[in-house]
């Protein structure tokens, strides 16, 4: 079967602008394969060049350098083909609040010459997939943000598309909406199959996807399933807080080895058996802790571990040159 999105050595660079002096390279030489069927994620911080690659699969740009494939169609030379099998949800909301959920899906309809009874009838599926039936005669703009979210998710879904481009689907919902978003796309894939490719900067979103593509600085850093790339951390992580940090974490590397490093004024170790560890730290160091906890990683471990830095860089982070 081959991939619903094929990406391959894709480059791509912005020109100079008057605020920009020099060009901006987004993309530089990624490759990846993406799955049909399947939950797949492009995580990043802002700048890391998720959006570009969102913005080429889309077909609003075109790529520098490099291919990008859906379902067999190049984005770049068979940008009609492209555009009817997927749906794009874009961040910014393209429904109009003045309008009822229906009349949107009317609109949106006309676009793809959807008309008469069989738009009625994929309006009517598509609102029973979405939990929006009892909403189909509301104006838009009383509806709560993750309901107009759907009804967004809705618009892209209308003339059946293989596969669904989100970017930053979960934007403005709060923690309960996104939650009830990500059920929906998992359900949809179980029923009718649609791949579906989302960007998100939010971890506990990409860690609901079946793989996820880590982005900084427009390189892929690491590709894998939220587990396996957990599983890649050295077991557990141990956080120190100390107002000793540069002292304490020198004494670290130099009597147990390892690459501690320095986050936000705090130790972080990565390591196997964490807790039997730790009493040989405090130990070690009295009185030079003020407080020590040991968690399961994170997909910020991974970040962390992968690109030197915080996902949330505040430039309050160092990593240890002692190693």
């Amino acid at each position: 079967m081959q991939p619903a999105v094929d990406v391959a050595s894709l480059t791509h660079t912005y020109p100079a602008t008057r605020r920009t002096a020099e060009p901006r390279r987004a993309l530089n030489n990624i490759s990846l394969q993406i799955n049909q069927g399947e939950i797949f994620c492009l995580l990043g911080p802002n700048g890391s060049g998720k959006s570009t690659l969102f913005r080429i699969l889309s077909t609003l740009i075109n790529p520098t350098d490099g291919q990008a494939t859906i379902l067999g169609f190049d984005v770049s030379q068979q940008q009609t083909e492209v555009r009817k099998c997927i749906g794009v949800v874009f961040q910014n909301p393209s429904i109009d609040k003045k309008l009822t959920v229906e009349e949107n899906l009317i609109h949106q309809g006309h676009l793809y010459n959807l008309r008469g009874s069989m738009l009625h009838q994929r309006i009517e599926k598509i609102l029973a997939q979405l939990g929006l039936s009892d909403q189909s005669d509301d104006l838009v703009e009383h509806l709560s943000g993750g309901m107009q979210r759907r009804v967004e998710i809705a618009k892209g879904l209308l003339h059946s598309p293989q596969l669904l481009l989100l970017d930053e689907p979960s934007t403005g919902l709060d923690p309960g909406a996104r939650r009830d978003l990500i059920n929906y796309l998992q359900q949809l894939r179980s029923s009718d199959g649609v791949t579906i490719v989302l960007t998100t900067h939010i971890l506990e979103e990409a860690e609901q996807c079946d793989r996820i593509a880590i982005l900084d600085l427009g390189n892929i850093v690491a590709l894998d399933t939220p587990l396996e790339l957990k599983s890649k951390i050295g077991g557990d992580v141990i956080t120190i807080k100390t107002n000793q940090s540069q002292d304490l974490c020198e004494m670290i590397q130099k009597k147990f080895g390892g690459s501690p490093m320095i986050i936000d004024n705090s130790i972080h170790i990565e390591l196997q058996n964490g807790h039997e560890f730790l009493p040989r730290l405090v130990q070690t160091f009295p009185g030079m802790i003020d407080a020590v906890t040991v968690s399961k990683p994170t997909l910020e471990d991974v970040f962390i571990q992968k690109t030197g830095h915080k996902f949330w860089n505040n430039g309050n982070i160092t990593t240890s040159s002692l190693s």
